[in-house]
């Protein structure tokens, strides 16, 4: 069975396998083992309660329950750029027009912004290939949701996510190359690292002051500004699929897209029931059910049979056991 269960400091080995197999531009999961240990150090102090709520970042495993393998990962950030900027540029359209020639035209232009300062944000969704299929993604997708709604209140009322921007087959990063390389003389890798290790003080000091012309720029840059790099085309599916849509922010390295939604619209969030656990030697129902335990420091999530019936789920033994609870505890069902 896969279950979703908090990440802590014994998984640095499942957390770095999963970063190596990620690739370039996956700022949340870094090839830095100091890094993802100090990581998952706050993932264990976050789940546990450890941290005020706006300093949490939990992160969620993707477990075999029967080999203990670790197929991949997700997280939610209570609250981004409280103690970092968040930055990204903001497409805006502008409008010019001269009536004495009878012109007009419309342009379209990046400026650095940091609006989205205390929303939370979901990410680090990554699975290894062969679990993308099978319905695991959604389930590691849709854990992150049930998380929030577990206590919703330790949440911003704004959710985000950001997308991973295009690179080509041999690792280039086309509006890196062509326009935030001029900004950052550095290698993409070295200012994916320092925007996750650093208090981002180097984006400040270096990122353009003034706007940037779309249409001034070299078309292999315009061509990727707000495109998804293909492995991400599938979370952003899912994403669509939870409510979420393009905010007219892109990221300022490879320009890919984020995405919103008020947290209360989150369609997991908002249909998820809370419901008390029943245990039956054979549960009936025609489909899977996601269901989570109800609180955080004990989250865990599976996708397995439940049968509803008024304010009682009634579940198997196997699904008790894998989210560890007993009849008569809480749990949260979305059929």
């Amino acid at each position: 069975m896969l279950v979703v269960r908090p990440a802590g400091p014994a998984d640095l080995d499942h957390l770095l396998e999963l970063a190596i197999l990620s690739g370039p531009g996956f700022t949340s999961l870094p090839e830095d083992p100091d890094q993802l240990i100090e990581r998952l150090e706050l993932s264990r102090d976050s789940f546990t309660g450890k941290l005020e709520p706006e300093q949490r970042w939990y992160t969620l495993m993707l477990e075999e329950s029967d080999t203990g393998d670790v197929d991949g990962v997700g997280s939610v950030k209570a609250a981004v750029g409280l103690n970092r900027p968040f930055f990204s540029f903001r497409l805006v359209n502008n409008t010019q027009s001269s009536p004495s020639v009878d012109v007009k035209l419309d342009h379209q232009t990046l400026v650095l912004v940091n609006e989205c300062t205390g929303w939370s944000e979901v990410g680090s969704l990554f699975l290894k290939a062969d679990r993308r299929k099978g319905g695991a993604g959604r389930l590691l997708s849709q854990s992150r949701y049930m998380l929030i709604g577990a206590q919703p209140d330790l949440f911003s009322d704004s959710v985000l996510a950001e997308l991973r921007g295009v690179f080509t087959p041999d690792g280039a990063c086309p509006f890196w190359d062509h326009v935030a390389h001029k900004f950052f003389p550095m290698e993409f890798d070295d200012a994916d690292r320092m925007t996750g290790s650093t208090d981002k003080q180097f984006i400040l000091d270096l990122a353009p002051r003034h706007p940037i012309y779309v249409e001034l720029l070299p078309e292999p840059a315009r061509a990727v500004i707000g495109k998804v790099h293909p492995q991400g085309v599938p979370a952003m599916a899912l994403l669509e699929s939870e409510g979420f849509r393009p905010n007219g922010l892109v990221d300022i390295f490879d320009a890919g897209p984020t995405v919103s939604c008020q947290r209360d619209n989150i369609r997991t969030v908002r249909d998820a029931r809370r419901l008390t656990v029943a245990i039956a030697d054979e549960v009936e129902a025609e489909l899977p059910a996601l269901i989570s335990t109800d609180s955080i420091a004990a989250f865990r999530a599976v996708r397995q049979k439940a049968a509803v019936e008024g304010e009682t789920a009634l579940l198997s033994k196997e699904t008790a056991d894998a989210l560890k609870v007993r009849a008569g505890d809480a749990v949260r069902v979305k059929t």
